[in-house]
């Protein structure tokens, strides 16, 4: 008999927790990144499009505008999925493997975007690489005057908020695959307790009265006679008990004589 109260209840590791705080703090550092994007924007559309002022290369005024739509894109949108991501964790806090399998998806896909972006930073890679020809600017160049117009602290914050994201988002789906983690998520069985001896087994439910089937009809009381309500009269049982009546006298009965003529 399987007891349903008697299933184990699952306790919920540390490694579980600590995945879902690394997934919040990298959802904080997304958020970090586009305010500072945010805020920055027009100094950086100021400064591509006076780098790309005197170009004569064809569609070349455009690149400001594209670049930056690029880059403020791409920061909202890691910033809508990495609180998704987190969303994801605080459904894994309740042992559902389903978000921890879309949580490695997401995740991967995260941290692929997260380095990327990171090694762009790194290598200041905001218009065109290396050395160019004519009159279009180099990519060390557009560096060079992003740094001279922005605020001293803008890259290297968004740098280490860059190492911090990709660091926690890294360690938070690493911890999720722990084996103490498979545990948790892994659906728990029910355990069989053989019955008491002397135990009361749980009672069936109780099915509904049949219903009722009409009275049968009384029957009429017969006829009783007049006068005796309803038994007939005592001459016809007889005047002694059992309904005998005694016998007449007569010559044969014992102790009688016949009588006997007297003379005159």
């Amino acid at each position: 008999m399987v007891d349903p109260q008697n299933t184990p209840t699952r306790s919920r590791p540390g490694v579980v927790t600590i995945s879902t705080y690394l997934l919040l703090l990298f959802a904080i550092c997304q958020l970090i990144s586009v305010i500072i994007s945010l805020a920055t924007i027009g100094t950086v559309r100021e400064v591509m499009e006076e780098a790309y002022r005197d170009s004569t290369v064809e569609g070349a005024q455009n690149i400001a505008d594209i670049t930056v739509v690029i880059g403020v894109g791409t920061a909202i949108f890691l910033l809508v999925v990495a609180f998704a991501l987190f969303a994801l964790g605080l459904l894994n806090l309740r042992g559902k493997n389903g978000s921890r399998i879309a949580t490695w998806i997401v995740g991967g896909i995260l941290f692929c975007c997260t380095g990327l972006n990171l090694l762009s930073g790194f290598a200041g890679n905001l218009g065109t690489p290396g050395e160019t020809s004519g009159d279009m600017p180099s990519g060390e160049e557009i560096q060079r005057r992003l740094e001279d117009a922005l605020p001293s602290w803008t890259t290297p914050v968004s740098i280490l908020l860059g190492v911090i994201s990709l660091i926690s988002l890294l360690v938070a789906l690493i911890l999720l695959a722990l084996p103490k983690a498979n545990e948790f998520f892994r659906k728990p069985t029910q355990q069989w307790e053989p019955p008491t001896p002397g135990g009361a087994y749980p009672s069936q439910p109780g099915y509904p009265p049949a219903p009722g089937y009409p009275g049968a009809p009384q029957q009429p009381a017969e006829p009783g006679y007049p006068g005796t309500g309803g038994q007939p009269p005592a001459g016809d049982q007889g005047s002694q008990p059992g309904g005998q009546t005694p016998p007449a006298d007569g010559p044969d009965q014992p102790g009688t004589q016949p009588p006997t003529d007297r003379p005159g």
